[in-house]
């Protein structure tokens, strides 16, 4: 079975506007912009060995805030410049009760059914209580990236950026089988 690190996108991959205290998804395209460093997490993560999945949840798609067409030139770009294997986004808001809009788990273990991956050696990197519950629902290490708007939030591990999360994930040994 392989080992898999899960990404969380907004806050993790990409900048958020921040609005009320709380993190908002980019809306359009023009306004997606990677955080400095993702690039190289994202390969250094290749080269230990581990998958690169995200999953994400996209309610203002439903919501009617966000258009099909931005959301998909905005995840062509993660999977072309980024190179990771896949992306399960949640289009659901939460009065849907799906089973995969975080904190529930489904997206991790779908992936984890399609892609053959050890959840328990696996990890799940957020910036959101949803992430870290969705990560430990799974049986994945969450790693909390700091941020001002989730101080309430507990992962396994709480880092001030990309650089300690590495560290953490290379620490636990290597993603191959």
């Amino acid at each position: 079975m392989k080992k898999a690190v899960f990404l969380d996108r907004d806050g993790v991959i990409n900048r958020v506007k921040i609005e009320g205290g709380k993190p908002l998804s980019p809306r359009r395209f023009g306004d997606f912009q990677f955080l400095p460093g993702i690039g190289q997490f994202v390969k250094d993560l290749k080269v230990a060995g581990f998958l690169r999945i995200v999953v994400t949840n996209q309610p203002d798609l439903v919501r009617g805030r966000l258009e099909e067409s931005e959301l998909n030139k905005m995840h062509d770009l993660v999977l072309g410049r980024l190179g990771v294997e896949a992306i399960y986004a949640c289009l659901h808001d939460d009065g849907d009760n799906c089973d995969c809009r975080k904190p529930k788990p489904g997206m991790l273990t779908r992936a984890a059914e399609e892609w053959k991956i050890d959840l328990p050696g696996s990890f799940m990197v957020g910036d959101t209580w949803r992430d870290m519950e969705a990560g430990k629902s799974a049986g994945c290490t969450t790693i909390l990236i700091a941020a001002p708007y989730n101080r309430e939030a507990r992962g396994d591990y709480r880092v001030d950026g990309l650089p300690r999360a590495l560290e953490i994930i290379l620490a636990a040994g290597s993603g191959k089988e």
